[in-house]
């Protein structure tokens, strides 16, 4: 792979080399990986075989969770059909409401790795009961990939560094284009294909404002915020800044931050809207609700209005006019470079934080299940 931070003006380093060249080659890794959508026949077999599906169950444990949540969000908007999330545990500690009233259903299994045990666990659970289901991961000719009818693979995502970032926006971009195939939504699907050129644009200077806006502030809270399809988004970009950092973050919908959770509001508090064109409005108010309060603001828009940059500290836009569901991967950008910084900032290694693993494996013989949580 080319050095892909010299044209960001930046340069690797040996602490978080991995993890900051993986954020940007994002662009660059979903045109590959849309071009293999494109060339293998996967989309049109998982077309043949479910089409007629009236729900689709999306299963993740950590990051590929969040995945989940915000690829079911998406494809309930793009194909109109049900679709909603659980964690990989949910499913295999209390089945009788996971799949409570579900009829012609489709899971989808979500693991970078292919090897997380609770997505096993899962697998093995749905063959045991013949549910046919589709996975999705990182890393081919794993177990998840050959328990599975049908798996998506997109090696190109995968990363060295412990920390999910193109593996997570390149799956959920694959899940994204695979409705939009089975809706025949053309003008979407040529969204996506324009959208890593959109993306390269704002990771120009992005990580020089990140970088610089985390060296003039100290946060102790950091929160983020988002609705509908982003809220999965902003689960995400707060567990970005938890994992590389070791900094408390917590993700809430973008309306019920002021039901309570306001209370944390201070001078040392940042507050990340993923704000959508459809609420505009009544998000922006919640972000002026919290600046009269004392907190500093980070905006990600798909466009940003004079009222939103009046509010922000930070802002980010994408700055392009593709369909709103085709912009959802670059919305957490900011906060992987904000997570990233922030480890530096704290003298710690984004590549490699402690009490981490890429895989964590607990023994059978221990007397516990194998678990392997994404992270």
């Amino acid at each position: 792979m080319s050095n892909p931070t010299s044209k960001y003006g930046e340069q690797p380093q040996a602490s978080g080399a991995h993890s900051l060249a993986e954020i940007l080659s994002q662009p660059r890794c979903w045109a590959d990986c849309l071009q293999l959508l494109e060339s293998q026949g996967t989309v049109r077999e998982i077309s043949r075989c479910f089409k007629s599906a009236r729900e689709w169950i999306f299963v993740g444990c950590g990051s590929s969770y969040y995945i989940a949540l915000a690829a079911a969000a998406s494809w309930t908007l793009i194909t109109g059909t049900r679709a909603r999330a659980l964690p990989a545990s949910e499913l295999l500690l209390f089945p009788e409401l996971a799949f409570d009233g579900a009829t012609a259903f489709v899971p989808v299994l979500i693991s970078r790795s292919g090897q997380t045990s609770e997505v096993l666990r899962a697998a093995r659970f749905l063959k045991e009961k013949q549910i046919a289901f589709v996975a999705i991961s990182c890393a081919p000719g794993q177990t998840l990939e050959t328990m599975a009818g049908v798996s998506l693979v997109l090696p190109e995502a995968d990363e060295q560094s412990t920390v999910m970032t193109r593996s997570f926006t390149s799956m959920l971009l694959a899940l994204q284009y695979l409705a939009a195939a089975l809706a025949g939504n053309g003008g979407l699907l040529k969204g996506f294909q324009a959208l890593p050129a959109a993306a390269e644009k704002v990771l120009q200077d992005l990580p020089i404002k990140v970088r610089e806006f985390v060296h003039r502030n100290f946060f102790e809270d950091y929160v983020c915020l988002g609705q509908g399809p982003y809220f999965g988004l902003a689960c995400e970009s707060a567990l970005k800044v938890m994992e590389m950092s070791r900094t408390y973050a917590q993700s809430f919908h973008t309306l019920e931050f002021r039901h309570g959770p306001k209370s944390i509001i201070s001078r040392a508090t940042i507050v990340s809207l993923l704000l959508s064109e459809a609420n505009h409005d009544v998000e922006v108010e919640v972000l002026e609700e919290m600046k009269d309060l004392g907190a500093r603001i980070v905006v990600v828009a798909k466009r940003m209005t004079d009222r939103a940059h009046v509010v922000a500290d930070l802002a980010f836009e994408l700055a392009c006019d593709l369909p709103e569901p085709s912009c959802l991967t670059p919305f957490v950008f900011a906060a992987q470079l904000l997570g990233f910084y922030t480890a530096l900032q704290k003298g710690l290694d984004p590549d490699r934080p402690p009490n981490l693993t890429r895989v964590v494996l607990l023994s059978e013989a221990a007397g516990h299940p194998e678990f392997a949580d994404e992270k």
